[in-house]
């Protein structure tokens, strides 16, 4: 009699892609950071990140938790510990500080992008913001599928930056610089990707 053994799972790829993926964004807050706490010197291209330093400082480690740890919450063996649980207040609470955070930037803040970008990150981060709270709602209701896909959103939204770097890269590699509306549309493009496949794995967890 012979036995088959199954190969387990690998259930630490998908954080490391996920992690991977906001290796770009979570270094360039790093640097930001950096920047705003170490007396940087202030320069044109700086000065508007040290007019409100809190927001922005806010927003940057609120999204590099969010996505860092998020991350770890998509590990199956980890959902039956007690870590899955409290590692998720830390989660949804990182992620509301950096969506809310960054609704203020987008309201409040001089960026350099255009009316049409900027109503997206008003989209997106409200989508965000509204996505982390029905999740909490969810799972105090005890409903767990509900839950799973709420907050699946939320990182799909939150982790929009690596995306975004990575489609701006290909789109660079393969035909140069784009343009400002080409850029934004980019951008854009980054958080449809995400909610996409977000959207997929929702409906394939139904089935």
């Amino acid at each position: 009699m012979t036995t088959t053994r199954t190969r387990p799972r690998p259930q630490w790829r998908v954080p490391a892609l996920l992690i991977l993926l906001s290796a770009v964004p979570v270094v360039a807050g790093a640097f930001r950071v950096a920047q705003l706490t170490g007396g940087a010197r202030i320069t044109a291209e700086n000065a508007r990140f040290f007019a409100a330093p809190v927001p922005v400082l806010l927003h940057i480690v609120g999204a590099t938790t969010f996505c860092v740890l998020g991350a770890f919450q998509f590990v199956p063996g980890l959902r039956r510990r007690a870590w899955h649980r409290l590692a998720g207040r830390v989660v949804v609470l990182s992620g509301l500080v950096a969506a809310l955070a960054g609704l203020w930037l987008t309201v409040f803040f001089p960026n350099p992008g255009g009316d049409l970008i900027n109503a997206f990150r008003l989209v997106f981060g409200s989508g965000m913001a509204t996505s982390l709270v029905l999740g909490l709602t969810a799972i105090r209701r005890r409903n767990v599928i509900a839950h799973q896909a709420w907050m699946r959103r939320a990182y799909a939204i939150g982790a929009g930056a690596g995306t975004q770097a990575v489609v701006t890269a290909v789109w660079f590699a393969a035909v140069g610089t784009p343009g400002a509306l080409v850029g934004e549309l980019l951008l854009i493009a980054g958080w449809v990707i995400n909610l996409a496949v977000a959207e997929w794995l929702n409906l394939k967890e139904k089935r």
